[in-house]
C-alpha cells in the first residue's frame, strides 16, 4: 500500500515540472525530440507482428525468450487455434456442431450453384466448402466466417477468364486456368497480409462496394434465366445489353416450359422461406434449410415424373470422392500467366473486401477485434491450398456467415464441421443429385440475390456524400453495362480522384482562439473566434506535404497573406508581422514540400514578414533537421503549440527570430 502514494506523489512531480517549464524548454523538447525509425525496421516490425503477435508482451518481459518461446508465438499467430484450442470446451462443440450442420444443408446446394456459375462441373463447389475451410479453421481469427464459394467471386470467374480461355472448346484448359488464378489469388493475398497492405483493398471504398454488389446481382440473376427457362445457348458476356438481347433471342427459340413452371415455383418457395424466416427471429433455420429441400423435392419430382424426358435440364453426373490433386494442372509456364495473375489480382482484392467486411461486422457483434492482415494471411494460405486440392477462389459469404451466427456457432469449428459434412456428401450422396433440375440451382442462386442489393445503404450514401454516391453510381452502371472489371476501374477511379482532389486541394484554414481559452480553432466553424492582429495563423489540412500539393499551399498562403496585408493598408492597420502554420495535421513532408516551405519563408522575409511553425510532427522536424531548414528558420521558430508561437509574437521575441 506504500507504494501508491509514492507514485502518485512522481506523477505529480512531473506534472509540476511540466507547468514549471517554459516555452523555450518545450520547444526544445520537440526540437530534440528522437528519430523516427527508418523504414527497414517498419517494414520487419510489421512483419514480426503479424506472425508474433505477443511479441510486445514478452519483449516487455522480465524472463529472457528462448527459441522455443519464439517459434511456439510464431506458431500461434500463424494459427490461431492452438492459442485457443487448449480451452475448448464440449459444451461449444455442442452448439458448433449444430451451426456447422445448418451450415452444410446450405452449403451444399449452393456450392453447386455457384459452380455452374463460375462455368466449372458441380464438384469443384462442393470442393472448395471442404479444403478451404478446414485450412481457415486452423490460420483464421473470425469465430463466424463461414467460408466457401460465393456469387460475386464465382461471376468475376466467369466473366473474366473466358476472356482468356474458352470454357465450351475446352473445358479442361479452362478449368486449370481458373486454378492457377486461385493459386494467384492465394499468393496476392498472404503477401498483402504478410507485408500489412490492408490499405490496397481499402481503395475500393464502401460506397464502390454497395455499387459493385448491386450491379453483380442483377449480371449474376440474369445469367440465372439460362437454367430458370432451360436455354440451350447463351452468351458468354455479362452486360446487361448482351444478356438480354440472348435472353430475347433464345425465347423465339428452342426453350421448355416446365424449366420456368418447376424454376418459378421453387423460387417462390425459397422466397416465402427468407421472408418468413426474417419476420420471425424463431424460425432461421426455416431459408436455411429450404435450398437443400428445394433440391430433395425437386430432384424426386423430376425423377418420379421422369420430366427429364420432356425437356426439364439435369445436373447427371457429379464425379464422387474427395477433392483431387491439381499440383499438375497450374499453369505457370503458358502464353496467359500474366492474364491470370491479372485476374488473381483482382479476384483476390474483391474476395478479401467481402470476407473482411462480413467478419469484422460480426465480430463487433460479438465485442471482439479482427486483424484484417491476419485475416489475408488466412485466406491467402487457405486458397493456394485449395488451388492444388481442384478449388477456385474462396472467401467468407454474408448469407451463410449470418446462418452460422443465428444457428449459435461459437467458434470455427463450425467450419471444420460442415467440411467433414461435405466431404461425406462428395463421398456418398452425389450419386442420388443426377436427377437434381438445373433451375433448381438457378432458383437457388436468384433467391440469394436480394441480400447484394442494399437501395437503403445506397440512399443513405447519397444523403450524406455526393461524391461518394457517384463512385457507387459510377460502380453499379460499369458492371452493369459494361463488365466486371470497368465496373471495379471506373469505382477505383473515382475513389482515387476523390483522393486525389484533396491530396492536391487540400483546406487551408485560419484560425483564431476561442474566447477564455488556448484553444484556437477555425475563424469559419466557429464564428466567435478571434484573430490575432497583425498575425496571421494558418492550419493545412494534409497528411502529407508532397509534391502535389506543395506549390498549392504555398501560393495559396503567400495570396492570403497579401490579400490581408492590402486590407491592413486600407484601414491603416499596419501589416502583417508574423505568420504562424500550425503543422499538427501533417503526418510527413517530402524534398518537394521542404523546398515549398524554404521559398515561403524567403518571400516572406523579404516582405519584413516572420514564419513560425507549431507542433511539428516527428517525420516533418527529423527531415526538416536533415535539410538543414531549421537553421535557415532559427531554432526559435519553432514552438510546441500555436498558442506559445501566438504569445512569442504578442512579447515581440519573434521579431528578433533571424538572429537566433
Amino acid at each position: 500500500m506504500g507504494s501508491v502514494p509514492i507514485e502518485t506523489f512522481s506523477i505529480e512531480e512531473k506534472q509540476q515540472d511540466i507547468e514549471d517549464s517554459s516555452p523555450v524548454q518545450r520547444a526544445e523538447w520537440l526540437l530534440n525530440s528522437p528519430d523516427p525509425p527508418p523504414l527497414c525496421h517498419e517494414l520487419i516490425s510489421s512483419i514480426k507482428n503479424t506472425v508474433f503477435p505477443h511479441g510486445k508482451k514478452h519483449s516487455s518481459s522480465s524472463k529472457k525468450q528462448t527459441p522455443r518461446d519464439y517459434a511456439a508465438s510464431f506458431l500461434q499467430g500463424l494459427f490461431p487455434i492452438l492459442r485457443w484450442g487448449r480451452k475448448y470446451k464440449a459444451s461449444k462443440f455442442k452448439s458448433d456442431l449444430m451451426a456447422g450442420l445448418t451450415l452444410a444443408s446450405l452449403s451444399i446446394p449452393q456450392s453447386i450453384g455457384y459452380a455452374s456459375l463460375a462455368k466449372l462441373d458441380p464438384e469443384y463447389g462442393l470442393y472448395t466448402s471442404v479444403v478451404p475451410p478446414l485450412i481457415y479453421a486452423l490460420m483464421g481469427s473470425s469465430r463466424e466466417l463461414a467460408i466457401g464459394p460465393v456469387a460475386v467471386v464465382s461471376i468475376l470467374m466467369s466473366s473474366m477468364v473466358p476472356n482468356i480461355q474458352d470454357p465450351v472448346a475446352d473445358p479442361i484448359a479452362y478449368r486449370n486456368l481458373v486454378f492457377t488464378v486461385t493459386f494467384f489469388a492465394g499468393t496476392f493475398q498472404a503477401v498483402f497480409g504478410m507485408f500489412r497492405l490492408g490499405f490496397l483493398i481499402d481503395f475500393l471504398s464502401h460506397a464502390a462496394i454497395v455499387g459493385f454488389m448491386a450491379g453483380a446481382a442483377i449480371i449474376i440473376g440474369l445469367q440465372q434465366l439460362k437454367g430458370l427457362f432451360g436455354f440451350s445457348h447463351f452468351t458468354t458476356k455479362t452486360d446487361v445489353v448482351s444478356v438480354l438481347e440472348s435472353v430475347f433471342e433464345s425465347l423465339h427459340s428452342e426453350w421448355f416450359p416446365l424449366n420456368f413452371v418447376l424454376g418459378c415455383s421453387f423460387l417462390i418457395f425459397l422466397l416465402l422461406a427468407r421472408f418468413i424466416g426474417r419476420r420471425n427471429k424463431k424460425l432461421f433455420w426455416l431459408p436455411t434449410i429450404a435450398p437443400l429441400m428445394a433440391v430433395i423435392l425437386s430432384t424426386l419430382i423430376v425423377f418420379l415424373t421422369k420430366a427429364d424426358k420432356h425437356g426439364v435440364k439435369i445436373i447427371k453426373h457429379i464425379k464422387v470422392g474427395v477433392n483431387r490433386s491439381s499440383v499438375n494442372q497450374l499453369q505457370f509456364n503458358g502464353p496467359h500467366v500474366g492474364q491470370a495473375a491479372k485476374v488473381g489480382l483482382i479476384t483476390a482484392i474483391i474476395a478479401l473486401t467481402e470476407a473482411i467486411a462480413v467478419g469484422r461486422s460480426f465480430a463487433s457483434i460479438r465485442g471482439y477485434h479482427l486483424d484484417g492482415n491476419k485475416e489475408m494471411v488466412a485466406m491467402g494460405f487457405m486458397n493456394i491450398a485449395g488451388s492444388l486440392t481442384s478449388c477456385y477462389v474462396a472467401t467468407g459469404s454474408f448469407s451463410r456467415t449470418a446462418v452460422n451466427f443465428s444457428a449459435g456457432c461459437q467458434t470455427v469449428v463450425s467450419n471444420i464441421v460442415m467440411a467433414i459434412t461435405v466431404l461425406v456428401s462428395l463421398e456418398l450422396l452425389t450419386r442420388l443429385l443426377y436427377f437434381t433440375p438445373i433451375t433448381i440451382l438457378a432458383s437457388i442462386i436468384l433467391s440469394a440475390l436480394p441480400g447484394l442489393i442494399d437501395i437503403n445503404e445506397a440512399f443513405y450514401i447519397w444523403k450524406v456524400d455526393k461524391m461518394d454516391f457517384l463512385a457507387c453510381l459510377g460502380a453499379f452502371l460499369g458492371v452493369l453495362f459494361a463488365s466486371v472489371e470497368i465496373g471495379l476501374v471506373v469505382a477505383v477511379t473515382i475513389s482515387f480522384a476523390k483522393i486525389l482532389l484533396k491530396s492536391i486541394r487540400p483546406g487551408i484554414e485560419e484560425l483564431g482562439r476561442l474566447p477564455g481559452t488556448d484553444i484556437f480553432c477555425d475563424i469559419r466553424q466557429y464564428p466567435m473566434a478571434i484573430k490575432t492582429p497583425a498575425i496571421i495563423t494558418i492550419r493545412v489540412n494534409s497528411f502529407f506535404l508532397c509534391f502535389a500539393n506543395a506549390n498549392f499551399i504555398r501560393e495559396r498562403i503567400v495570396r492570403w497573406v497579401t490579400e490581408h496585408e492590402n486590407e491592413m493598408k486600407d484601414n491603416a492597420k499596419g501589416s502583417v508581422q508574423a505568420v504562424i502554420l500550425d503543422m499538427s495535421n501533417m503526418m510527413n513532408i517530402d524534398t518537394s514540400g521542404i523546398v515549398a516551405l524554404e521559398e515561403l519563408h524567403k518571400e516572406l522575409v523579404s516582405h519584413g514578414i516572420e514564419l513560425a511553425m507549431a507542433n511539428p510532427r516527428q517525420q516533418v522536424i527529423h527531415k526538416l533537421k536533415l535539410a538543414n531548414f531549421l537553421d535557415k528558420l532559427g531554432r526559435g521558430g519553432i514552438f510546441l503549440t500555436v498558442g506559445e508561437a501566438v504569445d512569442a509574437c504578442l512579447n515581440s521575441n519573434l521579431v528578433s527570430l533571424s538572429s537566433c
